[in-house]
């Protein structure tokens, strides 16, 4: 049997009403309840909800407007529409939130000043409609990999907050362990003046080039550039960062600076200090440096430099737009701890970042598969069982 014989041929319109977000004051400061939307997606919490079920929401406002899927009631500003079934007995929220995925929202214009979803354009798009029993097991397969996509990344942000918990303790609080195993400075361990405040004993002020070797990005001709994966990747500077490790999207043939794999990868020009680490060699334009332990100590220094550019842009100069010199880079003052502390907290850091790029590797793996079933799922080419 063709899936035309069962899925309905509709209309959006036929199923579903657009209903109007309402302007919602106090939710930034939310940190619980329930969660608010906007057209880019999740914005805050707050006490009250529009949608006493979960639902799904479509940006209404907006250069970009995307489609979100909320697990739980929620509330909608009124830069976004949130879905309203006509009949609940005919229709699953999260098998709507797949297939509108596979359309083009940005494109449904009312053409008004600021680009704005049409509602007319919006009900008279086409939808095949399954059975709801098939929708569901439509849902359950895409929503199984989001759900595994998402506990992977709350597993990576609780394994990066440990990794800074302990490089603050040991590193900025000075409460790392001494020769008997207790915190140092709690426990009287001597403290020296500086010109960055009291250190421990030991301790020196220094530049950045003493630990790290700095490699600076130079840009190759447009024409080794390419889409098929041909030569290494090549990154310009921060567009495809991403969590801790970079995205691919752009290779290239001619191999000027190359970045080791495990480098870690700073924007040196607008903005200067974001961070990502490269999970391959790559090759770096000229808005990216590359930076390495001199002690094979690449883990501290990772979380050296996440501290020491957490304001994104405190370090550098220009007149049109901010940027960073190498010799500026190298020149940066850090506290340079003794050579066996950083090798210690190395030793059992380097242990959580490396859980980090597994779980970040199998998230490209689910990712990929997720969005490789979903048109197919959604246009009937691959069929799934209703039970």
């Amino acid at each position: 049997m063709g899936f035309k014989d069962s899925w309905k041929q509709l209309k959006w319109g036929d199923i579903v009403t657009l209903e109007y977000g309402k302007a919602l004051r106090g939710y930034k400061e939310k940190t619980s309840g329930y969660p608010v939307y906007g057209t880019n997606g999740q914005i805050g919490f707050h006490n009250e909800f529009l949608s006493k079920t979960p639902g799904v929401i479509i940006g209404r406002k907006g250069a970009y407007r995307g489609v979100h899927f909320s697990k739980k009631p929620f509330y909608v500003i009124d830069t976004a529409f949130y879905i309203k079934p006509r009949n609940l007995d005919e229709l699953d929220l999260r098998w709507a939130y797949y297939e509108l995925l596979t359309k083009d929202i940005n494109s449904m214009d009312s053409g008004s000043a600021i680009p704005s979803t049409s509602r007319n354009d919006f009900y008279a798009l086409p939808v095949f409609l399954p059975p709801l029993e098939e929708q569901k097991s439509i849902a359950n397969i895409l929503s199984s990999l989001d759900e595994k996509i998402e506990t992977n990344n709350q597993i990576n942000i609780k394994l990066e907050e440990i990794a800074q918990a302990i490089f603050k303790q040991w590193f900025i609080d000075f409460e790392f362990p001494n020769e008997d195993g207790k915190p140092y400075k709690s426990s009287g361990g001597e403290m020296v003046e500086s010109e960055l405040g009291m250190i421990p004993r030991g301790w020196k002020v220094g530049k950045l080039l003493e630990i790290a070797e700095i490699l600076m990005g130079q840009s190759p001709k447009s024409e080794f550039y390419n889409t098929e994966e041909d030569g290494l990747p090549f990154h310009q500077g921060v567009s495809n960062f991403g969590y801790r490790y970079p995205t691919h999207s752009t290779f290239c043939t001619q191999a000027l600076r190359v970045a080791k794999e495990g480098s870690i990868l700073i924007s040196v020009r607008a903005p200067v200090g974001r961070l990502n680490i490269a999970d391959s060699e790559l090759i770096i334009g000229r808005g990216l440096g590359a930076i390495n332990s001199k002690n094979n100590c690449n883990s501290y220094l990772y979380y050296l430099l996440q501290k020491t550019f957490e304001v994104e842009d405190r370090f550098g100069s220009g007149t049109i737009f901010n940027s960073i010199t190498k010799k500026e880079l190298e020149h940066i003052k850090i506290l340079i701890p003794r050579a066996e502390l950083m090798d210690s907290f190395d030793n059992i850091v380097r242990n959580l970042d490396e859980q980090i790029l597994i779980y970040t590797k199998e998230i490209r793996v689910l990712s990929n598969l997720r969005d490789t079933l979903l048109p197919k799922l959604l246009s009937g080419e691959i069929r799934v069982p209703a039970d």
